[in-house]
């Protein structure tokens, strides 16, 4: 019981922590040498945050935020794992046209 009253009384996150998020998972996701998974992330990153532009809950707010924090500490793990193992050619996509 008393963690239900705990998680009622979190205070939603302001509006400079979530552009904050925000800003930290694209800047992740810049980091990933690969095109389309880096693409893949900054459009996954900006879908979710345009999904929940209108949630005025302040426990609603507080659960997505913690889940987008949740998200950018596995993005950032991927982003190390990825530069161990990524393959070094460039894709189709970032191939400069002469």
């Amino acid at each position: 019981m008393a963690s239900a009253a705990a998680t009622a009384m979190v205070a939603p996150p302001s509006r400079a922590e979530i552009l904050s998020l925000l800003r930290s998972l694209l800047r992740t996701a810049s980091k990933f040498n690969d095109y389309n998974i880096r693409e893949y992330i900054k459009r996954r990153s900006l879908d979710a945050f345009r999904e929940n532009k209108s949630l005025s809950d302040p426990s609603l707010l507080a659960s997505s935020f913690s889940d987008g924090k949740a998200q950018l500490e596995v993005a950032k793990r991927q982003a190390v794992v990825y530069s161990l193992y990524a393959p070094k050619i460039k894709s189709i996509m970032e191939i400069k046209q002469l």
